[in-house]
């Protein structure tokens, strides 16, 4: 997918986020990007939306469920929530939706920070091979893949889409 495209999809997720704030009278909503990729489209949505709090990052390594078996990169950095979570409403981006257990580790380091009023789940590509029942309230694109077929967003500039394969 083009630069072009991602730029498209990224526009009509704002438009629609847009649209579903002013209806559920939301009008100081918080953007948090799930590292890496999350945040380069945190980043992008953010400005769309021209909000004027700040952006938060999540680095969500030390909540992921299978941390004791892969290790921890050399490289963590820490998680920035320059804002108060509690009773807040916050839109959650990431890049990818694939097993929903990115998302499940980032609302419990959330929660950790405090009680939410609300979370927004926004993904800019929402694939199949769900293990836990997640659901994105706002999508760029859907699609489904073979198993062993992933798909990678690359960034931050120019962002691009790529399906790649698992090597054995």
């Amino acid at each position: 997918m083009t630069t072009n495209q991602i730029d498209m999809l990224l526009e009509s997720m704002a438009n629609y986020l847009n649209n579903k704030l002013k209806i559920q009278k939301r009008d100081d909503v918080l953007i948090v990007g799930i590292h890496t990729g999350g945040v380069w489209v945190a980043e992008r949505l953010h400005a769309l939306l021209k909000l004027q709090q700040p952006l938060g990052q999540l680095n969500i390594a030390f909540y992921r469920d299978d941390y004791s078996r892969i290790g921890l990169h050399p490289h963590v950095k820490p998680s920035t929530l320059p804002f108060e979570v509690e009773n807040r409403h916050l839109i959650l981006v990431d890049d990818v939706l694939h097993t929903g257990r990115t998302i499940r580790a980032a609302l419990n380091e959330i929660f950790d920070y405090g009680r939410p009023a609300s979370v927004t789940l926004a993904v800019l590509v929402e694939r199949n091979g769900r293990e836990i029942p997640i659901q994105p309230d706002v999508i760029g694109y859907s699609l489904c893949l073979e198993p062993g077929k992933h798909i990678k967003l690359n960034g931050p500039e120019p962002l691009s889409l790529e399906i790649r394969t698992h090597s054995a």
